[in-house]
């Protein structure tokens, strides 16, 4: 018999939420392969440089939006797929959710051409579930200014201000309650591990036991 296809999960959330965090965590609580947008492919790590380097000329709103598009359709054949199609499960940190808080949303681009982009860019790979960290604005804003103090450098989009990152979590927000089904939304603001075993226990009631638990 073949293997039933894998899941795929993304942690999705504004900058300094902590998804990052999260999503390395999670993946490794359910033996999934972890993976991050913009820059997990080798075009895609030359994207990223483009969409996220400070001191490069900032493309325009739709310009970003597809170059976020051509990222994931690369990210999607390349790593995604290949992942998903033997059975094996996905982590992401970011995927389709955050082209609509961020470009659209955030960057004021029409959303429904903006959801039509992501579904031809992924060619129909979905979420099966997408998990918002989330964290108020002056919570992640915070954090930021604690990275910056430790020597880490803000990215383009961390630079974009309080109002653009309240903007971008109306986005996130909306979408989730849209969607209940495919989305969880779990609070950011608490300890890491409490926060990872919180999103691992809503994985499972939602997905199932991962692959080694089926065995």
């Amino acid at each position: 018999m073949p293997a039933a296809r894998g899941r795929l999960i993304a942690l999705e959330g504004i900058d300094g939420c902590g998804k990052s965090t999260q999503a390395k965590a999670v993946a490794a609580a359910l033996g999934a392969r972890l993976t991050h947008e913009p820059g997990a492919t080798p075009l895609g790590s030359l994207l990223r440089q483009v969409l996220l380097t400070p001191d490069t000329p900032p493309p325009t709103p739709r310009a970003e939006a597809l170059l976020m598009a051509a990222d994931r359709a690369e990210h999607v054949a390349e790593v995604i797929e290949p992942a998903l199609a033997p059975g094996g499960w996905v982590v992401t940190d970011r995927y389709s959710g955050s082209t609509i808080a961020y470009q659209g949303y955030g960057r004021g681009l029409d959303v429904a051409g903006l959801a039509e982009l992501v579904a031809w860019a992924t060619a129909g790979v979905a979420a099966d579930l997408s998990v918002l960290v989330d964290v108020p604005v002056e919570v992640a804003a915070a954090r930021l200014a604690q990275g910056a103090r430790r020597g880490r450098g803000a990215d383009r989009m961390e630079r974009l201000g309080p109002e653009f990152a309240a903007r971008v979590r109306e986005g996130f927000l909306a979408q989730a309650a849209a969607d209940e089904g495919r989305w969880v939304v779990v609070d950011g603001t608490g300890e890491a591990a409490a926060i990872t075993a919180h999103i691992v226990e809503a994985v499972r009631a939602r997905l199932g036991p991962e692959p080694e638990r089926r065995r």
